[in-house]
């Protein structure tokens, strides 16, 4: 079985919500922002930007797909 890339992206961009939504509880429970925190939001970072630019590329293959 063979993973799509806007599959692949879809999940990269649950991924980042969810890095994000625990990172802001993080910061409400301990009212402060620490390491653990940074490093949720920079994961959180990396897989949005990762989520969409695999969903660009998979509209961007279909697209060239479609003009052949």
């Amino acid at each position: 079985m063979r993973s799509t890339p806007l599959f692949s992206g879809i999940v990269y961009i649950l991924l980042g919500c969810l890095f994000t939504f625990i990172a802001i509880q993080n910061i409400q429970r301990e009212e402060a922002w620490s390491f653990f925190t940074y490093f949720l939001i920079i994961i959180a970072t990396f897989d949005l930007g990762t989520g969409l630019r695999m969903v660009g590329f998979h509209f961007k293959m279909k697209n060239k797909k479609n003009k052949k």
